[in-house]
């Protein structure tokens, strides 16, 4: 039993530390501390270091010659690939969702975008960037399809700690919402073609702007 507990508390670290990284909590580059994290989450070093481990060995993370872990920094290529495989696998997670879509998870979509609206006309990054991820994932666990789901959350991790980047960029912040407002609109008239361009479009649009900011290591 204290076995299945030990390996559960491995689990849950593994999954917050993973939720931090889709959520933007670190920062591309940032060293992570073990005895820090463990003070953060109230837990032993131990099951932060395996999860730690598990992470790099999942390529979220990475680990230095001298044993330290950070968050990596995307090359220009690297995140031109990441960008591509989004557009497909989110596109298609929408398609999907859209004919599954109940009034309820509709109507979190449309509250989350009324969020992300007031977030940007009040200038709360903080809000909006966890809103964003609130309403997109919200349409991706309607599509019903679990492996798909999990190659999104992964894919979030890798470029999680750079969304934070665009709401410093003046010219994006505008046009934060556009393509969320087509998304909604989409989902109204059960048209997945339609919201999955609007997803592609949106996931574009971002990347477009983060690639001029990336901190690389070329």
């Amino acid at each position: 039993m204290l076995k299945l507990e030990h390996q559960t508390l491995n689990d849950r670290a593994y999954g917050a530390l993973k939720q931090e990284l889709i959520s933007g909590g670190f920062s591309p580059g940032q060293t992570l501390v073990i005895r820090k994290l463990a003070e953060t989450f109230g837990i032993s070093t131990t099951p932060i270091r395996e999860a730690l481990q598990r992470l790099v060995a999942e390529r979220l993370l990475e680990m230095q010659n001298n044993r330290s872990i950070i968050v990596p920094l995307l090359s220009a290529p690297a995140f031109a690939e990441l960008t591509r495989i989004r557009i497909a696998v989110e596109g298609l997670a929408g398609e999907m969702a859209t004919s599954r879509m109940t009034e309820s998870g509709l109507a979190d979509i449309q509250a989350a975008l009324a969020g992300m609206q007031r977030a940007v006309e009040a200038q709360d990054a903080t809000t909006y960037l966890s809103l964003n991820e609130a309403f997109h994932f919200a349409i991706y666990e309607h599509a019903g399809a679990p492996i798909l789901l999990n190659m999104i959350r992964d894919l979030w991790g890798r470029v999680g700690p750079y969304p934070k980047l665009l709401m410093r960029a003046d010219r994006y912040i505008p046009q934060s919402n556009d393509a969320h407002h087509r998304i909604v609109v989409a989902l109204e008239q059960r048209n997945g073609p339609a919201v999955r361009a609007s997803l592609e479009q949106d996931i574009v649009a971002a990347a477009a702007i983060l690639s001029e900011n990336l901190c690389t290591t070329d």
